[in-house]
């Protein structure tokens, strides 16, 4: 396949970058059909910038404290992400609120990542309030973004077990493994022309996902 056939990824940022890896590592070993066109960080100097750079990866680094306003903020980007005629944008750890313009300008071609099984435990501290919760399973979503925060219509989870001497620290660990196992896979699907948005439902191979999406269980510990 000429790389003008595969799907061409932006990646949006805002730290380390171990789903962006995880990516890259996809990538490399000849199992995603995507070109990783641009890497854009909200922040500059962070990991993800660094690891984008060492696999030849286009970056570049929007702060979003110079713009006074996040509606400017959010033009501003679009415009960056448009120059790279994307046919999927990933957001891996990016840690903005968006705008519903810039949601609606993406909406069927932007995944997000979000470290708790939705509806549960949307926004952030997800592994403590897990714990607190008494949940015994806890896990990760990729969904498609819409202009509700963690809202959009889910399209895989992996869980894991929540074990009784757990903080906030060792179920993230467990659960970013499956992250790093979950995210390639909905990028592969879209990749591939299997996965896609209709009326607001998540669809793999023309049949309706179900409102947790595509389930994956893990009993690691």
């Amino acid at each position: 396949m000429s790389s003008s056939q595969k799907t061409r990824v932006v990646v949006l940022i805002s730290g380390s970058g171990s789903n962006l890896q995880a990516l890259i590592d996809g990538v490399t070993a000849n199992e995603l059909p995507i070109e990783m066109v641009a890497v854009i960080s909200n922040r500059p100097g962070v990991l993800g910038l660094e690891r984008a750079a060492k696999a030849n990866i286009p970056t570049e680094t929007l702060d979003h404290k110079a713009y006074a306003h996040r509606e400017d903020f959010d033009r501003a980007l679009m415009g960056k992400i448009d120059s790279y005629k994307p046919d999927l944008i990933v957001l891996a750890g990016f840690m903005r609120i968006l705008t519903t313009e810039f949601t609606q300008h993406y909406l069927g071609k932007m995944l997000n990542i979000h470290p708790s099984l939705l509806p549960k435990f949307q926004g952030l501290h997800t592994h403590q309030r897990a714990i607190e919760a008494g949940e015994t399973r806890h896990g990760v979503t990729v969904h498609f973004v819409t202009a509700e925060l963690d809202g959009g219509p889910a399209i895989v989870q992996a869980s894991v077990p929540v074990l009784e001497n757990d903080d906030a620290t060792s179920l993230s660990k467990r659960v970013q493994r499956q992250e790093h196992v979950i995210y390639p896979l909905a990028v592969k699907w879209f990749a591939e022309g299997d996965l896609c948005m209709i009326e607001g439902k998540s669809m793999l191979k023309g049949e309706p996902l179900s409102v947790s999406g595509f389930q994956i269980w893990s009993d690691e510990t």
